[in-house]
């Protein structure tokens, strides 16, 4: 497994699996001639990309960033459905770490889509159950409120069976909120409305998770936005604010998504300075 050290803090990438994607969907109006220099994919435009959890080690405590896409929850029409090449294996990840799933403190959701919200919950004997019985579940009060009452559209990647085992154990922040001393939840909308990326800062260094406004690195453009975003316009905005203060800050971006890269540092020319590959 791959990490990252921030300062005092230990970021490590655990098993969350695997899915393949449309490149046009991850790429938007972006032509294929452009993205595909950046990112590569198979003869059908599919693209891989990882759902990998970040669990971050900091004040003594365990964060997990998002929950990947779960196992023995789909059937085998339904895993090819939603692209899933790899099902998660989190308690084997956290185990090489001497950890189960019970010593995670806090859950941090940058949106509760079913590729990031799955591996909340397990199915055993026909009931869904929480996964992380020791922990607090953050999400943004936006987003809290379109998984229970989903429109037209988002219905069909908010699933009942994510949310409601862990109903009681979610604690909805309304712009942002400070999980632990140095690590944020921070709302700023655009993929869905309710979502929020991750700002973690100690000893002077600093790293972004920008979630879905972000997922690879080969998104760094803030044009280059997801065919899937609600609200494409404001994941621009966003892309433009963050992008620019974390290079300004020399700080990391950190990845769920990217297939090739676990982290990457740019400076303000666009050169990358230091990064993390996945192999």
């Amino acid at each position: 497994m791959k990490s990252l050290t921030i300062g005092d803090y230990r970021l490590t990438w655990l098993n969350g699996g695997k899915i393949a994607l449309d490149g046009g969907g991850m790429f938007g109006v972006v032509p294929k001639m452009m993205w595909s220099k950046k990112y590569p994919c198979n003869e059908s435009n599919m693209i891989e990309l990882r759902t990998d959890p970040i669990l971050v080690q900091a004040n003594g405590q365990n964060l997990l960033i998002d929950t990947g896409m779960g196992s023995g929850k789909l059937d085998d029409k339904q895993k090819a459905r939603h692209g899933i090449v790899e099902e998660s294996d989190l308690e084997k990840s956290l185990a090489e770490m001497g950890l189960t799933l019970k010593d995670i403190h806090h859950v941090l959701l940058t949106h509760f889509h079913n590729d990031h919200a799955a591996g909340l919950t397990k199915l055993e004997q026909s009931q869904y159950l929480p996964v992380f019985t020791k922990a607090i579940h953050h999400v943004n009060v936006t987003e809290w409120e379109e998984v229970r009452f989903p429109n037209i559209r988002s219905r069909n990647t908010y699933f009942k069976e994510n949310w409601q085992p862990v109903e009681s154990m979610v604690r909805p922040f309304k712009e942002r909120v400070e999980v632990t001393e140095g690590v944020e939840l921070i709302h700023t909308g655009g993929h869905s409305a309710g979502h929020a990326i991750v700002r973690i800062e100690s000893a002077g260094e600093i790293a972004y998770h920008l979630g879905d406004i972000m997922p690879t690195h080969a998104h760094k453009n803030p044009l280059w936005v997801l065919a899937f975003d609600d609200y494409p316009m404001d994941s621009i905005f966003a892309k433009e604010k963050w992008i620019h203060q974390a290079i300004e800050e020399k700080a990391w971006f950190i990845f769920y998504h990217d297939n090739l890269c676990r982290a990457i540092k740019w400076d303000t020319e666009g050169n990358v300075v230091d990064q993390v590959r996945v192999l």
